[in-house]
């Protein structure tokens, strides 16, 4: 993996993003530590979008009847093996 400095990416940001096409991987370095890292595309995580604030809300789930039991306190009893 190749470093480069915040202040060598301002100067000349197109020879990096070049070689991140041809598929190389750059950290990226300020005051000698790693701020962020460019991966070509295709080589990294999958990333999950931030969650909407605010309260929580089920009003668009379906509702779910119960066919195993005759009550959800049944069927948790059932499932903990109490009964």
């Amino acid at each position: 993996m190749n470093t480069i400095t915040v202040a060598q990416l301002r100067q000349n940001p197109t020879a990096m993003l070049a070689e991140v096409e041809s598929g190389k991987t750059y950290r990226i370095t300020r005051h000698g530590r790693e701020v962020g890292r460019v991966i070509p595309p295709g080589h990294g995580i999958e990333l999950t979008p931030a969650k909407r604030p605010g309260p929580m809300r089920f009003s668009h789930l379906p509702a779910v009847r119960l066919t195993t039991a005759s009550s959800l306190n049944e069927l948790l009893a059932w499932n903990k093996g109490e009964q």
